[in-house]
Order: C-alpha cells, then structure tokens, then sequence
C-alpha cells in the first residue's frame, strides 16, 4: 500500500488524519507526516486508532 492509500484509508477506517511522506518529496514514500499539535489525549486516541489500522492490514 502506499502512503498515500494508507492516509486515505485511514482517514475513511479510523477518522485519523495524517499526510504522505511524498507531500514533501518522491523520497518519502513508504513514510507519513504526523502533526503533534493537539491534547496529549487526543494523540493517545489517534495512536490507538492507528495502532488498530495496522493490525487490521498486517499481511
């Protein structure tokens, strides 16, 4: 999946929203972009939903 794919998933999955590492540059493919510039609880929640994106896509 790329980064892309995994943003937009887990944007849809998750209602987490994150950007792909290749918004800055074809170099960033396989990376995503976080923004830290909410509560500490509302991160915990993030992580956690993005923990659970995972678990659900691992192969």
């Amino acid at each position: 999946m790329s980064s892309k794919d995994f943003c937009k998933e887990l944007l849809y999955d998750q209602k987490v929203a994150v950007v792909p590492g290749t918004a800055f540059g074809e170099c960033g493919e396989g990376f995503i972009r976080c923004s830290y510039a909410n509560t500490i609880e509302d991160i915990k929640i993030a992580l956690e939903r993005i923990e659970i994106f995972v678990k659900k896509h691992i192969k």
